[in-house]
C-alpha cells in the first residue's frame, strides 16, 4: 500500500518543478503552460491523497473542476502559441507584446 508520505514527497516535487519551471522558462510559451499543468497536476495528486485518507469524495469532485479549468487554460495557450507562431514564425513570448500593433 503507497502512504499518504509517499504521495505528498511525489506532488512536492512535481510542483516545485513546475514553480522551477515557471521561473525558468519564461520565455517559451509551450514550456511555460508545460510548467503551469504540472502545478495543476501536483494539486490534484494532493487532494486525491487527502480525499482517499479520510475516506471523503468531495476532494476527488473538486479535482474534476480543477481539469476543467486546466483544460481551458490549455484551449487558450494553444490559441494563443497558434496566433504567436503565424504572425512572427516563433513562440518567443517576447514578440507576444508586438501583436498588439
Amino acid at each position: 500500500m503507497i502512504d499518504l508520505k509517499d504521495v505528498l514527497v511525489l506532488s512536492s516535487i512535481l510542483f516545485t518543478f513546475g514553480i522551477a519551471g515557471v521561473i525558468m522558462h519564461r520565455r517559451n510559451l509551450v514550456r511555460l503552460l508545460m510548467c503551469v499543468e504540472l502545478i495543476l497536476l501536483a494539486v490534484n495528486i494532493n487532494f486525491v491523497a487527502f480525499s482517499n485518507s479520510m475516506a471523503d469524495i468531495s476532494g476527488q469532485v473538486f479535482v474534476f473542476f480543477i481539469l476543467t479549468i486546466a483544460a481551458a487554460e490549455s484551449a487558450v495557450g494553444l490559441a494563443l502559441i497558434i496566433t504567436l507562431y503565424r504572425e512572427h514564425k516563433t513562440v518567443d513570448l517576447d514578440k507576444l507584446t508586438e501583436l498588439r500593433e
